[in-house]
């Protein structure tokens, strides 16, 4: 028994170490990845078929409710009508071309000559965390579009965030101006929650529609500064806080704060709601402005009665009415992950199953005694 507990710890023993050993490793060259990150952030679009996952679902639920013969007899129908549509779409395509050339402008037949007259609307998501991380690849994918969209597409975005950061919610918003100047129709949906910031971004759209319990609106402007000043004076520790400019600190962490130096940043803070009244007011002009901008939250079906939404629904409802009148692609940037990064991942799984192994072992030992 004395020899089994022995060579069981040893055995415990060397995996600990080993782990460490790993843990450290992966550590450095994670660190090594972020540092990379920031001075390099290759990768590509993505795109997905939408209609094809739809007709994917709607295939395989009627295959399940029909038998063979109508199963067949349907498909062969929408066979028909595909080969229909593609008839129609090419001699859409003809008729564009022979305008162009018409009129003699050989510019314009380039950007008008397609291979299908059909309609195409390019999806977005976005998922915002409080520094609208995700706003480096929206980048990516607004300028992926505009390269390739018309005037009769269209983009909707699938907006998820609870606001941030202004100058990094700021820039994500004039990232979808720049849609509105390529006069590319624009929509945005929100399932849960488009507040402070997430507004700031989704005032941009030219309609927005809103699920009926999503949270909208938030148009305010807050900031926390903790203060330990009191905790370090008790404790005698001074603190000195240098500045050259008379408003380049108005309050600190550490340091004292003074009335002048309160009355200072609450003055910044109504400058910054000014801004973000002023802005959204010039995206929805018909806003009562005044009402809907003291930082309070409506749900979509209040929301649509203030001015704030256009549409109650969810982006669901949005996307099935856009598949039957347009093809739908998703729009993806996807980051080429760092070699930190894909070890990272790599070791996380094998630590998890040694865990699990090592787990097993032990409850085998334990049930045997």
């Amino acid at each position: 028994m004395l020899d089994f507990l022995y060579e069981y710890g040893l055995f415990l023993a060397k995996v600990i170490t080993f782990c460490v050993a790993v843990i450290v490793v992966v550590g450095f060259l994670v660190m090594a990845g972020q540092n990379r990150r920031h001075q390099s952030k290759a990768g590509h679009i993505e795109v997905r078929n939408l209609n094809e996952e739809f007709e994917d679902m709607t295939d395989t639920l009627d295959h399940a409710m029909m038998d063979k013969f109508q199963f067949k007899q349907l498909r062969k129908s929408q066979e028909k009508a595909e080969k229909l549509e593609a008839k129609q779409n090419k001699a859409e395509a003809k008729k564009l071309a022979k305008q162009a050339k018409a009129e003699d402008a050989k510019a314009q037949a380039e950007q008008e000559i397609v291979p299908s007259a059909k309609k195409r609307t390019f999806v977005l998501d976005f998922d915002g965390d409080i520094k609208a991380s995700a706003v480096e690849f929206l980048r990516h994918e607004i300028s992926a579009i505009i390269s390739v969209a018309k005037t009769t597409d269209e983009v909707i975005m699938r907006l998820d965030s609870s606001g941030g950061m202004v100058h990094t919610y700021g820039l994500a918003a004039s990232q979808l101006g720049r849609l509105n100047k390529a006069n590319i129709p624009f929509t945005i949906c929100v399932d849960q929650i488009a507040a402070s910031g997430g507004y700031m971004m989704a005032c941009m759209a030219n309609h927005i529609t809103a699920a009926p319990f999503a949270l909208v609106g938030s148009i305010g402007v807050v900031a926390e500064v903790p203060n330990v000043h009191r905790l370090l004076k008790k404790h005698s520790i001074d603190v000195e806080v240098l500045t050259a400019g008379e408003h380049k600190r108005s309050l600190t962490v550490m340091g004292e704060n003074t009335r002048k130096g309160r009355e200072k940043f609450v003055e910044d803070l109504q400058k910054t709601h000014g801004l973000f009244k002023h802005w959204v007011k010039q995206q929805r002009p018909n806003l009562d402005i005044d009402l809907v901008a003291n930082g309070d939250v409506w749900y979509g079906q209040q929301a649509i009665d203030l001015g704030l939404v256009d549409e109650v629904g969810t982006s669901d409802e949005v996307l099935q009415e856009a598949v039957k009148q347009s093809d739908v692609l998703l729009i993806e940037y996807v980051a080429k992950k760092t070699i930190g990064e894909k070890f990272g991942i790599a070791a996380a799984t094998s630590l998890s199953l040694l865990g699990n192994r090592l787990l097993s072992i032990a409850q085998r030992h334990s049930i045997g005694r």
